[in-house]
């Protein structure tokens, strides 16, 4: 596999296209960008000309990651020209999140073929249920198809993201790109290091996304009261308090939900993923030291030996950078410590996160860093 990744700012308004790029079936290019190009598009589109003729597949972010850097309102990415493995990017529209789980089964139907290994996904950040998407990728699956990405961002605005189709950021798009042949590989581990405080409260009513009652009180009004003063800041400062969602099976890891929205009349809340019924939550709060190491083990799990022209993909919640302030950079720092010297790293902060955990099939993930490595042997 051969790599380059680049950065483009007004400093850097353009890059040339890479000479290995040969063959639009074993080429992909990555792209995540400011929320901004949006209205604004057209450096995007210049750069997707750069590259006509190869697949291109990219989303808005709330901030990108380039090697050990953050950067804002600029474009990171990845050219990959592989020697064995094919590819092949899809796009889907929606316009609501009812959708989710169907244009989540419509896109793995586009893509199953007995040599597909593996899915990268990017979504739409706001019109989305994460949850539903990644069950209805899933359903077609076998196991051994590994699914990683995330849900593209906006900042703390939460008005407005983009997934790049035919070339052009649009709104309401979901993509994926499958990746196909026995010398694709591909790591993963996603990790959060947050603490739980405050009791434990049972969800007494919600539908899909939208969680309505804790211990049969509003569960509007009880966030409210734990969040005191931040409370007039929603639904940002929402990212500063995620809830996790306690399984019922015995050994099961947590999932972590973060805010989208809020809904005063009904003393709602609507969450990136699924807040099912009957299931157990719990608030947690941010620990600087445990985020930046739950870092390190999202790449220690990704597993990757040798870095010779590998990709290392990191997608982080947006919530993450706003708690470590001006400490961020540490935690993407904290990642390329535990990769071989020389390991090329892009990424971006999201409204979600897709991967397995340690095994198993894809979830949707908030607060978490989550490492994607892709490579070829």
């Amino acid at each position: 596999m051969k790599l380059q990744t680049f950065h483009i700012d007004n400093s850097r308004p353009s890059v040339t296209r890479p000479d290995f790029v040969d063959d639009p079936q074993k080429s992909l290019v990555i792209l995540f960008g400011g929320s901004g190009f949006l209205n604004a598009p057209e450096r995007l589109q210049d750069l997707c000309q750069t590259f006509t003729g190869t697949p291109i597949i990219g989303c808005s972010t709330s901030g990108e990651v380039f090697g050990n850097e953050i950067k804002d309102d600029s474009i990171v990415g990845g050219v990959l020209q592989f020697e064995w493995t094919t590819v092949r990017p899809i796009t889907s529209s929606i316009a609501d999140p009812s959708q989710s789980f169907h244009v989540g089964q419509e896109l793995t139907k586009e893509l199953l073929r007995p040599d597909l290994s593996g899915i990268l996904v990017l979504s739409d950040g706001l019109k989305v249920n994460g949850s539903e998407l990644v069950r209805g990728i899933n359903s077609h699956l076998p196991e051994s198809v590994v699914v990683t990405g995330g849900l593209a961002g906006d900042g703390s605005r939460f008005q407005h993201t983009w997934v790049i189709q035919d070339g052009t950021p649009r709104e309401g798009v979901i993509s994926a790109v499958g990746f196909f042949g026995d010398h694709i590989r591909f790591g993963h581990g996603s990790k959060g290091g947050w603490d739980f405080f405050g009791p434990e409260r049972r969800v007494t009513k919600s539908v899909g996304n939208i969680l309505y009652e804790l211990d049969g009180k509003p569960a509007l009004e009880l966030y409210k009261q734990y969040l005191g003063d931040r409370a007039t800041g929603l639904p940002a400062t929402a990212l500063l308090f995620p809830l996790a969602i306690k399984s019922t099976v015995a050994g099961e890891d947590y999932l972590v939900r973060t805010i989208l929205g809020v809904d005063e009349t009904h003393q709602s809340m609507t969450f990136a993923g699924d807040i099912p019924q009957d299931s157990m939550t719990q608030l947690m709060r941010a620990n600087f030291d445990r985020l930046i190491d739950g870092a390190s083990q999202a790449a220690l799990l990704a597993n990757i030996h040798d870095a010779g022209n590998n990709l290392a993909i990191a997608i982080t919640c947006v919530g993450r950078r706003l708690i470590l302030g001006e400490r961020a950079e540490e935690e993407i720092e904290a990642t390329l410590e535990i990769f071989p010297p020389g390991m090329q790293q892009i990424g971006f902060y999201s409204y979600g996160e897709l991967s397995p955990y340690a095994n198993g099939p894809c979830n949707l993930h908030n607060q978490t860093m989550t490492i994607t490595t892709i490579s070829e042997e």
